[in-house]
């Protein structure tokens, strides 16, 4: 009788196995949920822009735009980007980490503001892309 039962627990257990077909595995998405997700920081990737000028920067990810706060981390952000300028104005596409926080002065432009966590890469700017505004005299 054991010999019976052990059997039928082996075929059962083997039985309710399955293959699980592979899946493609996107490498950004894993990296992005590979953060614990109640930490409150948001992965995003968009454009950064910084002006030394008026120590202020900006960074736009479709079409939202984001005031981003001047600290350690944001201008780490922006000696990695210096490279890749080929003006002060230029916009370089960045992924990093991000703390979003609504913005409480009334006189700002922008709705929310990021504090930069984490930089995660900088890549170089698409040379066709037109965005640059120049003023002349």
């Amino acid at each position: 009788m054991k010999k019976i039962v052990c059997i039928l627990i082996a075929i059962i257990s083997f039985s309710s196995c399955k293959n699980d077909a592979k899946q493609n595995v996107n490498l950004e998405e894993n990296r992005a949920k590979s953060y614990d997700a109640n930490d409150g920081f948001i992965t995003m990737k968009g454009d950064f822009v910084y002006d030394a000028n008026k120590n202020a920067a900006v960074f736009q990810s479709g079409n939202d735009i984001y005031g981003v706060i001047v600290d350690d981390n944001m201008k780490a952000l922006n000696e990695k980007v210096k490279p890749f300028k080929e003006d002060e104005y230029t916009s370089v596409p960045v992924t990093v980490r991000v703390k979003r926080i609504e913005n409480s002065n009334e006189a700002s432009l922008w709705k929310y503001n990021l504090e930069i966590k984490e930089i995660l890469k900088v890549e170089t700017p698409d040379p066709n892309k037109d965005d640059v505004i120049k003023l002349a005299n």
